[in-house]
């Protein structure tokens, strides 16, 4: 991990993701603009016709830091600990995600749904981004 490649998020020689700050920040960021993104298409779609504001499903936002986290998962050499840090990362993510939702069941689904995929989004990069390093230096 010696050497990294120049860009945002900083990334090292083997193309992971180097900080859990970047990790977070850009996975945040992805989420801010898939959230923003998606109401402005409810917003294009109601003021049509096709339905009320806030119809939409939140969970729609998570597209872009789901690409982040699979172009790290790819990063990583194939083995043991990138598969179980992920789904581990992933069904802790998604449970909490959906607790939150769930919480706010009564909220139109762009907020519950916004709301579930933002915990998604802080979960599963901080279980990925320290379980796989934990994992992989346990196996490697």
């Amino acid at each position: 991990m010696d050497e990294q490649r120049s860009g945002f998020p900083r990334r090292d020689a083997e193309g992971r993701v180097a900080t859990l700050g970047d990790l977070l920040g850009v996975s945040l960021a992805g989420l801010v603009i898939g959230l923003l993104a998606l109401m402005l298409f409810d917003l294009v779609f109601a003021s049509f016709g096709a339905g009320e504001f806030g119809r939409a499903n939140g969970w729609l936002a998570v597209i872009l830091p789901a690409w982040l986290y699979w172009e790290d998962f790819r990063a990583w050499e194939f083995g043991a600990a990138r598969v179980v840090a992920a789904l581990t990362g992933g069904l802790l993510a998604v449970a909490a995600g959906l607790v939150v939702a769930g919480l706010v069941a009564g909220a139109p689904p762009l907020l519950s749904g916004g709301l579930g995929a933002t915990v998604f989004t802080l979960g599963y990069a901080m279980i990925w981004f320290h379980g796989v390093r934990w994992l992989a230096r346990r196996t490697g």
